[in-house]
């Protein structure tokens, strides 16, 4: 009796200090929330040959928002919206958060993604972030436990990953970015740091070309500064809602997903937001726009797959 209670005991306290963590994450993922000064910082550190020729630094940044766009009590979506001068605005990166997940995209290099599932055992207490691209298509995913210890909140991932926006339309001398990812909390903000290996793959074989360097830091300005953000989300957030769901259809095949690069020499992202203007002109048919979004979404697709949206 008496060992029935202790371990009664245990599994007690056992469930009260994971649900005590995973408000502690739930915490740290939603402070990354708000209005931000942001910069954007990479540099080549180190190439495995020696007459590699560095490429030069790059350096942005701007304000950007971050909003929570859907929240139950295992997934957290926080979309990020890019504010350029005084009127302009661009769908920027999303990062979805998801609890003891199992299921993943795996990039694996020429637009194409392998699905793969996880032990159920191997992903308890930690979070998967699947990070989508501006046309909220597929970029990179992982697994990992946020980290709470000396003051500190970091969660900490390497994964896949195809070249980032600022090299994929310059460069074709590696095919597979590996990404160290870890995004941190401060008292201003948020940082998120990287360690990038350049590979290149061929067949099963990968070769790193370089090393790079990134620090990009968000520091926290006031809620006022991201105003015209607010308003453009509030415009278009139902149409990216269904943009969202229709991925969403396609990602649940769990098939292999192998994307053109174009298509009437046009990359994806363009034709998604061509669409939105069109759509956004009148009254809203969300049937229609899934529907739309689905076509184009598959003239795009290489991989044997039907797009059907419920």
């Amino acid at each position: 009796m008496k060992n029935l209670f202790i371990l009664s005991l245990c599994l007690i306290t056992g469930v009260v200090q994971a649900q005590k963590k995973k408000k502690q994450d739930i915490e740290a993922i939603k402070s990354m929330c708000g209005c931000y000064e942001v910069t954007f910082n990479f540099a080549e550190t180190f190439a495995a040959e020696k007459d590699y020729e560095f490429h030069d630094n790059y350096r942005s940044g701007g304000l950007e928002y971050v909003l929570p766009v859907e929240e139950t009590k295992d997934k957290i979506v926080l979309q990020h919206l890019l504010i350029i001068g005084d009127s302009m605005i661009i769908k920027h990166w999303r990062q979805d958060w998801i609890y003891e997940n199992t299921d993943l995209y795996v990039f694996h290099k020429d637009n194409t993604w392998k699905y793969k599932t996880l032990p159920k055992e191997g992903v308890k207490g930690q979070w998967t972030q699947k990070v989508f691209q501006v046309d909220d298509g597929l970029r990179y995913e992982g697994s990992s436990s946020w980290v709470h210890v000396d003051g500190r909140q970091y969660w900490e991932n390497t994964a896949d990953a195809p070249l980032p926006r600022r090299e994929f339309s310059k460069r074709s001398d590696y095919n597979v970015m590996v990404r160290r990812n870890r995004q941190e909390i401060t008292p201003s903000g948020w940082v998120h740091e990287q360690d990038n290996g350049k590979v290149i793959r061929e067949n099963s074989s990968d070769k790193l070309l370089a090393r790079e360097k990134g620090w990009n830091t968000y520091e926290k300005v006031e809620e006022s500064k991201c105003k015209l953000a607010k308003t453009w989300w509030e415009e278009k957030k139902t149409y990216w809602a269904d943009v969202r769901h229709v991925w969403d259809e396609l990602f649940a095949s769990k098939k292999t997903l192998a994307f053109k690069k174009k298509v009437d020499d046009k990359i994806l992202f363009m034709k998604i937001f061509a669409l939105q203007d069109e759509m956004l002109k009148g009254d809203y048919d969300s049937d229609l726009s899934r529907q739309r979004i689905a076509e184009t979404i598959q003239s795009y697709l290489k991989s044997d797959i039907t797009l059907a949206v419920r």
